[in-house]
């Protein structure tokens, strides 16, 4: 399934910013495909070993035959306890690509794309509770214009809670097709896949807890990653790519970190080069790399 499951992006910049070793233990959070995976495995020694995460079952038949490989069916926000039941607890290195693969957008049942008819659904994995049918249908008009807001950035974020909930009012809100033709006043021709896109991102973040996933990730990473160590993730949207930035620099989310008598700050991660994104021949084979963004990180 792989070849047509997810195409890797930025894939050899990603992995050179590993700097692998040979012996090195690595992790690749975000499985999907096996692409990240496959390029680590063909640049590690025998004594090498990688661990990969992904919560999608889907990706389970993209399984690696390599004694060096180990896929762990799980979310990445619990790296440090599932890598501590394999006894591993420094790493030299962990990649995140942080998109959604091509294979669940072009799975229609799954409900990511803007281009099929399917039940509101939208998790990455089949045991998530909530799903984008309860967004959509239970939750508050505050709520849900919040959603719409902060993740989706859409200005009339107010206007289309409001719609929604008069309208699952009258009649449940089951599949994407009828939440389209609910906010059809929203959708002028000419804009309407991008307001599409920017509120299937809002709703999907929210099923999938998106961003608190990142922020757990990441605060995990200083203390999994040895002296010397590096971090290579790639981000999709500015809502991840602004916490990515911001942890490497600043080792928090929020607020500066503090500063010692003379002024120096105390942070886990150091900067490694500048952004890179990909060529523009990478987005003409490809593209839905054309929003990526790849930093990396050094443990101090």
């Amino acid at each position: 399934m792989s070849e047509v499951y997810h195409n890797p992006v930025l894939l050899k910049e990603s992995v050179d910013g590993l700097a692998i070793k040979e012996d090195g233990v690595y992790v690749d959070v975000t499985f999907g495909g096996g692409g990240h995976s496959r390029e680590i495995l063909k640049r590690l020694g025998e004594k090498g070993k990688l661990f990969a995460f992904d919560q999608d079952e889907d990706a389970q038949a993209n399984r690696i035959d390599d004694e060096r490989f180990i896929l762990i069916g799980e979310n990445f926000r619990y790296i440090t306890q599932f890598l501590k039941f394999y006894g591993i607890r420094k790493v030299d290195g962990i990649l995140a690509d942080f998109g959604v693969s091509s294979h669940q957008f072009d799975k229609a049942e799954r409900g990511f794309s803007t281009r099929f008819e399917a039940d509101l659904d939208m998790r990455m994995s089949k045991n998530n509770l909530l799903s984008a049918h309860e967004v959509v249908n239970r939750y508050s008009y505050d709520d849900l214009r919040n959603v719409l807001f902060a993740y989706g950035d859409l200005r009339n974020a107010n206007a289309m809670a409001s719609v929604i909930i008069a309208s699952r009012e009258e009649k449940e809100i089951k599949t994407t097709e009828e939440l389209k033709q609910v906010l059809g006043q929203f959708l002028p021709e000419y804009k309407k896949h991008k307001i599409l896109a920017q509120v299937y991102q809002a709703i999907r973040i929210e099923v999938n807890q998106e961003l608190e996933v990142i922020k757990e990730f990441l605060e995990q990473v200083p203390e999994l990653l040895k002296k010397g160590g590096r971090l290579s993730v790639i981000s999709y949207h500015s809502l991840e790519d602004r916490l990515v930035k911001r942890f490497i620099r600043a080792g928090q989310f929020k607020g500066e970190p503090e500063k010692d008598f003379y002024g120096n700050v105390d942070v886990p991660l150091r900067k490694v080069g500048g952004l890179i994104v990909p060529s523009k021949e990478e987005i003409r084979i490809n593209n839905r790399a054309r929003s990526a963004k790849l930093r990396i990180a050094e443990c101090l």
